[in-house]
This record gives structure tokens, C-alpha cells and sequence, in this order.
């Protein structure tokens, strides 16, 4: 899709590929892929080779679920980055893992584990940190997560720095599964609410987001982008298709 790869995996699907990296031990860099990031990586070579070199991407927007929808190759279902991250919650408490938040600004990463702890007892988050963070902040950061090696280090620093941050950080860290969550920490700290459930299978959870966070409604003007964009490869495959 536009030159991005978004594999075609359940939530349920998905938490067991992690499931499988985290007992491999290896590092695995996860990246929830929406219509912004998406076109952001076409004119974006380098975002592109990251989200193609990860060992998982999830569809976590609507519009990019209808993407795959009118270029012909369907996922089942939109995995967002807050439900594969509340799933994930879920199995690290019953299995054990460590987990590491990373992200926001001051104050949100604390009180999004505190919030997770609350919801899932036993749950063992070994740190937060938040990610306005100077050189030699960042330099202690990462001396800390190869020390005490979390089994999953969620990443909040808004993309696509945080798929930069991953890709660059990844290989020394060591850490089994890293995942840029976007806001994520933000609604699991409660500062900003999610969208009802009709808005959700509606596609509109964007536009409950701006209506919370008008600032945001800059970052909305790369939809109609995105949608001509597929459009236009959508003509092309069908265009080619005939030349066959």
C-alpha cells in the first residue's frame, strides 16, 4: 500500500506473533501503521524502509484498512496500537513480562502504568520515562533499558520519530519487542478519552481525536492525500491488470 507493507493479521493473531518474539529473545521492532505515516513514507524514503524492514505492521488506522480494501488484498481486521497494547497487557500479567513506557510528555507514562498496574495485577512495569528528555537524559535512558532488558518497550514519541527512535536504538537495546503506540499512553493515563464504539466501526475515531485535540486537525489534511493516493495506484493496478 503505497509502497508500505501492512501485514494481514487478527489482534488475536498478532499478540501470539509477540508472544513468539518475546520468547525468541531477539529484537523485534513492531510499527502500527495509519494513513499519515503511510503517506508521510511516500515521499519519505527512508520512514519507508523502516516500516518495511520491521518484523511486524499493523493496520492501525481505519483508512488504511480501506486501502488494503480497494487495492485488492483485504486485512481481516484494524489492529490499533491501543488494543494491541491493552492485549499485551493482559498477557504480560499472566506471563511474566517486563515492560517499559517510554514517552508523552511529563507525568502521562507514570500515570499510564499506574492506570495498567490498576487493571491488570501483577503486572510488572520496571519504568517510565517521558519523552521531552535532554542528550544526556536519553544517554542514562538507554544505559537503563540494556541494563534491565524490558520484554516490551512501548514508544510514545509520535511518528515518525518514534519509528526513527526504534530503528536507530533497537539493535543495541537488545529488546524483544519495541513498539511505537502513537498516543496510546495518553488514553491509558486518561487524558485523552477514546471514541464511543460507533465512531470506531464508523472510521471516525480521528475525528473524535481532533474534536478533543484541535490542534491536530493540521495532521488531518493529509487524508484527502492519502485517499487520492490510493486512488491513483488503485487505477494503475487495475490499468496494468488490462495490459495483461
Amino acid at each position: 500500500m503505497l509502497g508500505c507493507r501492512v501485514d494481514g493479521f487478527t489482534l488475536k493473531e498478532a499478540v501470539e506473533l509477540l508472544s513468539c518474539f518475546i520468547a525468541s529473545g531477539k529484537p523485534h521492532h513492531v510499527v502500527t501503521l495509519n494513513a499519515e505515516m503511510a503517506y508521510r513514507a511516500l515521499h519519505d524514503p527512508e520512514l519507508k524502509d523502516i516500516i518495511n524492514r520491521a518484523d511486524l505492521v499493523t493496520p492501525d488506522g481505519a483508512g488504511v484498512v480501506w486501502a488494503t480494501r480497494i487495492l485488492g488484498t483485504p486485512v481481516p481486521e484494524r489492529v490499533a496500537g491501543i488494543d494491541l497494547v491493552q492485549a499485551l497487557a493482559w498477557q504480560a500479567a499472566e506471563k511474566g513480562w517486563r515492560l517499559f513506557l517510554y514517552g508523552g510528555v511529563p507525568g502521562v507514562a507514570e500515570e499510564a502504568a499506574r492506570k495498567l498496574k490498576e487493571r491488570h495485577p501483577g503486572l510488572n512495569i520496571i519504568g517510565t520515562s517521558h519523552g521531552y528528555l535532554s542528550k544526556e537524559e536519553e544517554r542514562e535512558l538507554l544505559q537503563h533499558l540494556k541494563e534491565n532488558r524490558p520484554h516490551l518497550l512501548l514508544v510514545a514519541l509520535g511518528s515518525p520519530k518514534q519509528e526513527y527512535w526504534i530503528a536507530q536504538h533497537l539493535k543495541e537495546l537488545g529488546v524483544p519487542v519495541a513498539i511505537g503506540v502513537g498516543g496510546s499512553l495518553d488514553v491509558l493515563a486518561g487524558r485523552i478519552r477514546r471514541a464511543p464504539r460507533f465512531m470506531q466501526g464508523l472510521g471516525l475515531e480521528w475525528l473524535y481525536r481532533v474534536l478533543q485535540e484541535p490542534k491536530r486537525v493540521k495532521r488531518v489534511l493529509a487524508l484527502p492525500k492519502f485517499i487520492i493516493a490510493v486512488l491513483t495506484q488503485a487505477r494503475k493496478l487495475k490499468r496494468t491488470k488490462r495490459l495483461k
